[in-house]
């Protein structure tokens, strides 16, 4: 049953890892396709002007977690090692895992202060209204997820 854990565990934790370089490495840049990129942009009616401050703001950032992605590619090469040909040692994938976490947390801070300082800097009245109306949707959403219990964690195959 704990090997069974670790491994929905360790399979959790890759496919938020690579989720979240996927999402923050994605056409949009840092933010990805949730940022103020594309469909966000266009929800906001964002100007030319208010694109390039987005643009300013997410190139003064990018010194900052370039180095923290590396990490995490660098962390993932380590837990391929870690578990080539079946192998598995708890702790060995749980020291990995926790410095993929810490790094996956920084990276969190990171995408919310680049949505605060958009937020604040860059965003109209209006546009600030119809983000809040748009966040207000999303948590309703989750809660209607929760609710309906379809984000339950799927079982691990038996083995």
């Amino acid at each position: 049953m704990k090997m069974k854990f670790c491994g929905v565990a360790l399979l959790a934790l890759m496919l938020c890892g690579t989720g979240a370089l996927s999402y923050a490495q994605g056409p949009g840049g840092f933010g990805g396709h949730g940022g103020f990129d594309g469909h966000m942009a266009a929800l906001l009616n964002l100007t030319s002007a208010q694109k390039a401050q987005i643009k300013t703001l997410r190139e003064a950032q990018r010194a900052t977690i370039k180095p923290l992605f590396q990490q995490l590619e660098q962390l993932h090469v380590q837990m391929l090692n870690a578990t080539a040909n079946g192998a598995f040692n708890q702790t060995t994938v749980q020291g990995i895992a926790s410095q993929q976490a810490q790094i996956m947390a920084q990276l969190a801070v990171q995408r919310e202060s680049l949505k605060s300082q958009i937020y604040n800097q860059v965003l109209t009245a209006q546009q600030k209204a119809t983000a809040e109306t748009l966040r207000q949707n999303e948590i309703t959403q989750i809660n209607e997820r929760l609710a309906n219990g379809s984000q339950a964690a799927p079982e691990a195959p038996a083995q």
